[in-house]
């Protein structure tokens, strides 16, 4: 899918990474990504486990040379890509969360979550990121439809996602790995808003 620059008339253009942002979850806040990041970013890319989750090569070169990357990409992430930071409520940075391949035709994106901090897992802070980036998306912007993959033997990964309302609507393999596609439509978020509402 090609990323797109925003038209000044979409409302998905008020996706902009570069604005200071602070989106409050129940457990999280979601906020821009700082260079300060740098440093957890990088041992989480190195962490084999966190890379083989993430189905992504393990990061080899050093922390020098990342950092000087790093600087550089997050000045500017490019058109179609709304990348955040995951913090708890007392600022610890645990991972990050990113919204991108933004089609502002189809109205559509694709999520992408990581909690590199392990003190912070099975603990509900990756299902809260989730959710909380999901009301940003559809309260703010006119996005029609959230989807996401996820490796098909994840299946705690699964777990969580079903938690906020997506379910399987595909397969596809890339590189070896066998992946499960999920989504969230607009009129699903809706109802499961109105059906907690009524609870």
């Amino acid at each position: 899918m090609k990323s797109l620059r925003f038209r000044k008339s979409s409302t998905l253009s008020r996706l902009d990474p570069a604005k200071p942002i602070q989106i409050n979850g129940e457990k999280v806040i979601l906020r821009e990504k700082r260079v300060s990041d740098a440093r957890d970013d990088y041992n989480w890319q190195k962490d084999p486990e966190l890379s083989r989750l993430d189905s992504a090569p393990q990061l080899t070169i050093s922390f020098p040379l990342y950092l000087l990357e790093y600087t550089e990409i997050i000045k500017d992430f490019g058109p179609g890509r709304f990348p955040l930071a995951i913090d708890t409520f007392d600022g610890r940075h645990i991972g990050n969360c990113t919204c991108y391949d933004i089609n502002e035709f189809k109205r559509e994106a694709q999520i992408g979550i990581m909690v590199g901090d392990r003190d912070y897992w099975n603990s509900g802070y990756g299902t809260d990121a989730i959710k909380t980036i999901l009301d940003y998306l559809f309260l703010k912007t006119d996005l029609r439809r959230a989807y996401l993959k996820t490796l098909d033997w994840n299946l705690r990964a699964q777990a969580c996602f079903k938690k906020c309302g997506f379910s399987a609507c595909g397969h596809i393999s890339s590189n070896g790995s066998h992946f499960i596609v999920m989504d969230l439509t607009r009129r699903q978020w809706e109802k499961r808003k109105d059906g907690a509402k009524n609870e």
